[in-house]
């Protein structure tokens, strides 16, 4: 697949919500199949029922099997045979089960390395993958890691330890340096009680922070989060992580640019998606913004380019010069012979 372009799956989502308007009107631009080569997870019927709602004119090609993936088309992959009742705009069991259907299939096929990224449309079963990883909220200029991100508040104190901090920051340094490419990222860690001061701080985040400190990572905190975004000191740093999802998800839907999307680190494959929900309210109205879902499409390509780049150098690493267990075959031809070690100078010889 190296010399292939770069195979993006994409699930269809919750079939009433506005899954396919997203990805009709972000593959309406032929350039974006000169970036990669997309594979719907879905229905061949319930596309063609949305493609009618919406009148739109954007084409697929309906396939059985990855084998039959073309360059240059939009495939759809067939991942079920039931008829499914579309009621657009309405949330329904029938409709989140099709997404769930087109998820499933997405992960036994990324199993098996028939993709190179994936790319998430809207639908509550995402909440099963995001709990796998570690939800990152991301737009160009700012980069919120949130610790718990599907946990309830009670839930959430409970799992600010240091092991569990260390864990979700040694996935986003990975993410920030590995994916991102950003040599030696600054990480904010937010406190978890207003004034920095509570007992989860003393014994767990500060102890992760010295331990990542120690390990050579720009790890920097607590700080509590009100002062953290109100100063404006959030600016300074490449990522910032945030002890539970309202922490760091209301600061970023208020600073953040329309191009956010929805990151999950730690995956197999990079895994991205629109930062907005299902959105049953814009179903079928042709109102729906795609920009969020096209930057995630684009943001997974370059996570994927950047992984390959990176890891490739890795792969095949230089021999070491010298051994750490004594050898005198490898050393010898560097060292400086006993005699001449010893031996007189010049001016000595002279003498």
């Amino acid at each position: 697949m190296d010399n292939k372009k770069i195979r993006v799956a994409i699930t269809h989502g919750d079939t009433n919500g506005i899954g396919y308007e997203l990805i009709f009107k972000a593959f309406a631009d032929p350039e974006m199949l000169e970036l990669c080569t997309p594979v719907i997870y879905g229905s061949p019927k319930v596309a063609s029922y949305h493609r009618k709602a919406l009148a739109s004119e954007t084409p697929f090609t309906i396939i059985s099997s990855t084998d039959d993936i073309r360059d240059g088309k939009l495939n759809l992959l067939t991942c079920f045979d039931e008829e499914v009742k579309v009621e657009l705009g309405v949330p329904t069991e029938e409709a989140a089960a099709a997404g769930a259907k087109a998820l499933k299939k997405a992960i036994e096929d990324q199993k098996e390395g028939r993709f190179d990224t994936l790319v998430l449309a809207p639908v509550v079963q995402n909440a099963e993958v995001k709990r796998q990883g570690l939800v990152v909220l991301m737009d160009p200029n700012l980069r919120i890691a949130l610790a718990n991100a599907d946990s309830t508040m009670k839930e959430a104190v409970g799992k600010v330890t240091k092991e569990n901090i260390l864990k979700k920051a040694d996935i986003f340094f990975s993410l920030l340096k590995r994916d991102l490419r950003i040599g030696n990222p600054r990480v904010a860690v937010l406190a978890l009680n207003p004034n920095a001061d509570g007992t989860e701080e003393t014994e767990a985040i500060l102890p992760a922070i010295k331990e990542l400190t120690e390990k050579g990572k720009q790890a920097f905190g607590p700080y509590p989060a009100a002062d953290f975004f109100g100063s404006g000191k959030y600016q300074v740093f490449d990522g910032i992580l945030a002890m539970y999802h309202d922490q760091g998800a209301i600061p970023f839907r208020t600073l953040s640019s329309p191009d956010s999307i929805v990151c999950v680190a730690g995956l197999p494959v990079p895994c991205t998606m629109p930062l907005d929900a299902t959105c049953h309210e814009n179903a079928g109205k042709g109102v729906a913004d795609e920009n969020s879902f096209r930057q995630a499409i684009y943001t997974a390509i370059d996570i994927c380019r950047n992984r390959r780049n990176f890891d490739e150098p890795l792969a095949n690493p230089l021999p070491k010069l010298f051994h750490e267990k004594r050898d005198d075959s490898e050393k010898v031809r560097f060292s400086v012979p006993k005699k001449q070690e010893n031996a007189p100078t010049e001016d000595e010889s002279q003498e």
